[in-house]
């Protein structure tokens, strides 16, 4: 396991807080609340070396939770060095803890706390010769707030050199902080929703403590991304991997910003895309930013690739290695000498392709993160890969892209070849090409479609026994899937009323020939993943 790759923070000296990730299922959201803040983070495995963060040179660092025990000698560490390089630090969880037992403390288990529970905050407002309490700042001596817990050991004292800053009922030490350090720790979670005052608690530590100025956005953003594909470009040719998404439709309309006609855009219809999806792409960016594109119509080339297959990791291989041998093949029939791909990977991208914890714990390889080959040609540019869904519209809006190419539901780049369960054949994608169309209509015309973050169908690799026109039936089952989220790292299912339900369940079996049942998935993410493959 590789991470996020291991190279200075690409702002320059910009402020930057890094987020060191020793398996939380809250690491995202840490990274959420901090740049909500308007502070550029980072997130990284525990493994960096000290002088790799060093290089980073971070404003201030964050030890996330994770589900080891510090007292256990095969769990992550922290090397000691890191509480000495005067960086504010603050420990979540597990991350306080270690930073216990690394001063002398001690970490025990027993007293678990799973859910809310109610901090009573012990330090007074700090006065001006002492910023011990900065951490609460705006909080008042013995005010009791609600908090989120998700532990099983603790910090039964504070170690030497530190004050004790929270408690709980069943905590003595909740928070605490050194005396002569910017070191700081709290046993709950004030990344979640469920701490309702735990942005204030981040904001006092990023602009009180580490003195960050809150300069992260989308404008800037724009400015130094510019700069920086034009000084690693120079003059040469690049091709965009344009799917018609947000996300590379996005990363184009930054790169044509940044090089111009250098940039040509190749829309490959590899036949696994969503209805409309060749009219739409050729509309954006022939018509609205006059970019150079170049439409490859490889259909029956992905489709034969894919013959057979079932296994959905081999898929987005299979995937990957198509989509750069159909661009290398393009650039050549161009007689383009392009030497960079541009790709719109997001941030989320690199961190469920690279997992805290190994390759065994990759939640899943994305075709333009992971499940490239290793001896394609190009070098890559992925200009967003550092920010998360929201940012990137956010991105978007400032580069002037329409509110409908902004708007759209998230569409994965291996197409609808991972929305059909199973062996992928072009009469089973045309059918979950049709559900879905059916089912993104009704919720348009319902007026639900801002309301969601993505919604699809999905084809099941099973069949069922139905009735049709006084007949028995053995067709096969649409499942349909509505989420809400921020940025995909966590969501819930949308709730939508049974007759709606009933309505596009109707339509999808009157119109959808070979489909006689339609299911709705109700689980969130976590424990379930949004798309089904």
């Amino acid at each position: 396991m590789t991470g996020p790759p291991a190279r200075a923070r690409p702002r320059g000296q910009r402020d930057g807080v890094l987020v060191i990730d020793y398996g939380s299922q809250f690491t995202q959201l840490i990274a959420r609340r901090i740049r909500d803040a308007g502070v550029y983070c980072e997130i990284h495995p525990p493994h960096r070396s000290l002088d790799w963060i060093r290089g980073w040179v971070p404003t201030g660092i964050v030890l996330s939770g994770g589900p080891s025990s510090a007292y256990h000698e095969d769990g992550p560490g922290l090397d000691p060095g890191l509480l000495e390089l005067g960086v504010p630090v603050l420990g979540i969880c597990y991350g306080m803890q270690l930073i216990a037992r690394h001063e002398g403390g001690e970490v025990v288990p027993g007293r678990r706390e799973y859910g809310r529970a109610t901090l009573r905050v012990l330090r007074p407002h700090p006065s001006s010769s002492s910023d011990d309490a900065d951490l609460f700042r705006g909080f008042e001596p013995g005010e009791e707030i609600s908090v989120w817990c998700s532990h099983g050991d603790h910090v039964d004292d504070s170690p030497h050199g530190f004050i004790t800053l929270a408690a709980t009922a069943d905590l003595p030490v909740a928070a605490f902080a050194a005396r002569s350090r910017p070191i700081y720790g709290v046993q709950f979670h004030p990344e979640v929703a469920h701490t309702p005052r735990g942005q204030e608690i981040v904001e006092n530590f990023v602009y009180r403590i580490c003195g960050c100025s809150g300069d992260w956005a989308p404008g800037a953003f724009v400015t130094e991304a510019v700069a920086r594909i034009r000084a690693q470009v120079g003059g040469e040719s690049l091709i965009c991997g344009l799917s018609g998404g947000v996300d590379s439709s996005v990363a184009a309309a930054l790169v044509h910003r940044a090089v111009g006609d250098q940039l040509v855009c190749v829309f490959v219809d590899t036949g696994l895309m969503r209805h409309g999806e060749r009219e739409s792409v050729e509309r954006t960016f022939r018509d609205n930013l006059g970019a150079r594109l170049e439409v490859v119509d490889a259909a029956a080339e992905f489709l034969e690739a894919l013959e057979g297959v079932a296994d959905p990791e081999r898929k987005r291989k299979i995937i990957g290695e198509a989509f750069i041998r159909v661009f290398e093949r393009t650039t050549r029939d161009l007689g383009l000498a392009a030497r960079f791909l541009v790709q719109g990977t997001l941030y989320p991208d690199v961190i469920e392709s690279h997992s805290v914890h190994g390759p065994s714990a990759t939640i899943k390889t994305h075709h333009n993160v992971g499940g490239l080959p290793d001896n394609h040609s190009f070098e890559l540019i992925e200009p967003l890969r550092e920010l998360f869904k929201d940012e990137v519209r956010r991105v978007g809006e400032s580069l002037g892209l329409s509110s409908s190419s902004i708007r759209r539901h998230p569409f994965p780049g291996p197409g609808l070849a991972i929305r059909v369960l199973g062996e992928v054949t072009g009469q089973r994608v045309e059918m979950v090409r049709l559900a879905d169309r059916i089912y993104l209509e009704e919720i348009e015309a319902a007026g639900l479609y801002d309301e969601i973050w993505q919604a699809f169908a999905v084809l099941l690799p099973v069949r069922s026994v139905g009735v049709m026109g006084d007949g028995r039936t053995y067709e096969n089952v649409i499942a349909l899937r509505a989420v809400t989220s921020r940025d995909g790292m966590t969501a819930d299912w949308y709730p939508f009323d049974a007759s709606f339900l009933a309505g596009v369940a109707t339509r999808i079996i009157n119109e959808t020939t070979g489909v006689n049942r339609v299911t709705y998935d109700i689980s969130s993410k976590p424990p379930a993943t949004i798309e089904w493959e």
